[in-house]
């Protein structure tokens, strides 16, 4: 990666409507929101929004992220995504237990933050 990439990457601000796509190159849908982690402010999850009717934010990890000028590749499967647990959002963070549901789902190795909330709402 270089010096060029490694800066779009962490550069959350400009993801906001970008096309996300999993790790075959399918289209999910255009990202809402970034979840940072509180400790680190390193990017860990998405929103995006799924379905035509009664459309609902699903919860998509960050880690292995690759960015293009256009689209943002994830490093899971559409289906993944699809079978990942509705997330109610209360506010600008996730509760320890979504945020543990969350990282269990995607097989990711979770340990929780040592603040009282979890992941938190990146400002854009």
């Amino acid at each position: 990666m270089n010096e060029h990439q490694q800066d779009a990457e962490w550069n959350v601000a400009e993801w906001h409507g970008k096309m996300l796509v999993d790790r075959d190159g399918e289209r999910i849908g255009k990202l809402q929101d970034v979840y940072v982690d509180v400790e680190n402010d390193k990017p860990q999850f998405a929103t995006v929004k799924e379905g035509f009717i009664g459309r609902h934010l699903t919860f998509v990890p960050l880690g292995g992220i690759k960015v293009g000028p256009d689209e943002l590749q994830v490093g899971v499967t559409r289906k993944q995504i699809k079978a990942a647990p509705n997330i109610e959002q209360h506010g600008e963070e996730l509760s320890q237990a979504d945020e543990s549901a969350l990282y269990h789902h995607y097989e990711l190795n979770y340990t929780p933050p040592n603040t009282d909330s979890g992941r938190r709402l990146a400002r854009r």
